[in-house]
């Protein structure tokens, strides 16, 4: 069984918040002086193949990630929790690419790849939160899709899915190939790679696939929204010290000045 699971690279969201920005020539987050780091939902994605890969003889995982050279670095991570292969696709005219370009993008690489019986990515990512590559992919490569999945068990020709609803979780039978977008589950807490994996994974092959290996359409592989304006909004906050030497002074001048603003 070929299992493929799609990686980001997105920018750390335990960023301190005066610290981020948004680039006003793209509309996207500037990462030029930020840390970045593999997606947590495409993390519990990793975890998961893996975990499925080392329960069925013969299968294998397979990293597939969209970016730079920059985004190397998820891949690696990848190969230290014991993913079988890393492939990196892209081009360097790909700009500001929305889900449904990604989709088209990804959904080509696993073509090429000879494509896979089990496709997991992160339900969303948490830089742009659009939760459409997952499914776009779906009706790309003409599989079923199934989101707000937290565990999968792997039968004979079918794949069990457990999956959240609204009020609980369901349990759904889909035949393999298909595709499945991942969240945060306990079952599904990313590992601690080991210092020998991480070592090995150091000097693993990562394959580089361009626009030219893959039957895409250009048309389709540029952004179907156009993002006008993305902004911070500029809080002023002001703190006022109130004056009092014990708890009921302060009582007493919290409420004046609450009662001040008409709050109270």
């Amino acid at each position: 069984m070929h299992i493929v699971v799609c990686l980001k690279q997105v920018i750390d969201p335990e960023i301190t918040p005066k610290y981020f920005n948004i680039d006003p020539e793209t509309n996207r987050p500037d990462i030029s002086d930020s840390d970045l780091v593999l997606d947590s939902f495409a993390e519990n994605a990793l975890e998961l193949a893996i975990q499925i890969r080392d329960k069925i003889p013969g299968a294998s995982v397979t990293a597939l990630c969209l970016g730079d050279e920059e985004s190397e670095d998820v891949l690696r991570r990848a190969l230290a929790f014991t993913a079988n292969a890393a492939v990196r696709v892209w081009d360097d005219e790909w700009e500001n690419l929305d889900g449904q370009a990604v989709g088209h993008i990804l959904a080509q690489a696993i073509k090429s790849l000879g494509g896979a019986q089990l496709i997991l990515t992160g339900y969303q990512a948490s830089d742009i939160e659009e939760g459409l590559v997952g499914p776009v992919m779906a009706e790309e490569l003409g599989v079923p899709c199934l989101t707000l999945v937290s565990d999968l068990e792997v039968e004979e020709g079918n794949v069990k899915a457990t999956l959240e609803v609204e009020g609980g979780y369901a349990v759904v039978s889909v035949p393999t190939p298909s595709i499945f977008t991942i969240i945060s589950a306990e079952t599904n807490v990313p590992r601690l790679p080991k210092v020998k994996d991480i070592r090995l994974a150091r000097s693993k092959p990562i394959t580089v696939l361009e626009s030219e290996d893959l039957n895409l359409d250009s048309e389709r592989c540029q952004p179907g929204v156009k993002l006008e304006r993305a902004y911070v909004l500029n809080r002023e906050v002001a703190c006022e010290v109130l004056p009092g030497n014990d708890g009921v002074d302060l009582a007493g001048e919290l409420a004046g000045r609450l009662v001040a603003l008409k709050i109270l």
